[in-house]
């Protein structure tokens, strides 16, 4: 698939077979993201695969702060909490969340590339003490959302996007 095809048909689901991406794939994923662009070459992403006591945990604190809300940590068989190393500089540590974002849709996008589903939440709880223990977030780290993966249970559902024009600006 070349990355104009990738990038126009990769849709968000929510609807996942049980069985999860294989670890082979998984590091290919997160090799890949490693080349995201980032300023001075901080490489500050951070990839956590949740297994199931993390998972456990992380559902558990979600469901203490918003009962209910952790059955939509089930959608998918495969959880990858992505976050940022922070250095207490302003300018450096913005540019290092969004380094970071564009490293966690290279994930989301070589993972349609190979036939796989995705889905990136924020997720609250993540910025909740308890949520931050359960899959080991360090202090120096902001979580920046939860990649969910797996094999579609559906095709992806067709979805159009804003014309260019009220977009983008050209500016003289």
């Amino acid at each position: 698939m070349d990355v104009d095809a990738a990038v126009r048909t990769r849709r968000t689901h929510k609807a996942y077979r049980a069985e999860p991406v294989d670890a082979e794939t998984l590091d290919e994923l997160l090799d890949l993201a490693r080349w995201a662009p980032n300023h001075h070459l901080t490489n500050p992403w951070r990839f956590r695969i949740l297994g199931p006591a993390s998972l456990q945990r992380l559902k558990a604190a979600a469901d203490a702060a918003k009962p209910g809300s952790a059955r939509k940590l089930d959608r998918a068989p495969t959880l990858v909490v992505v976050s940022a190393r922070q250095t207490g500089d302003p300018v450096q540590d913005r540019e290092d969340v969004l380094a970071t974002g564009v490293a966690a849709y290279i994930v989301l996008l070589a993972a349609h590339a190979r036939g796989l589903a995705g889905y990136w939440r924020t997720l609250g709880i993540l910025d909740h003490p308890d949520g931050r223990a359960a899959v080991g977030l360090e202090p120096d780290e902001v979580a920046v959302g939860l990649i969910h993966l797996g094999h579609p249970l559906h095709p992806p559902q067709r979805s159009e996007r804003a014309p260019l024009a009220d977009v983008a600006t050209r500016l003289d």
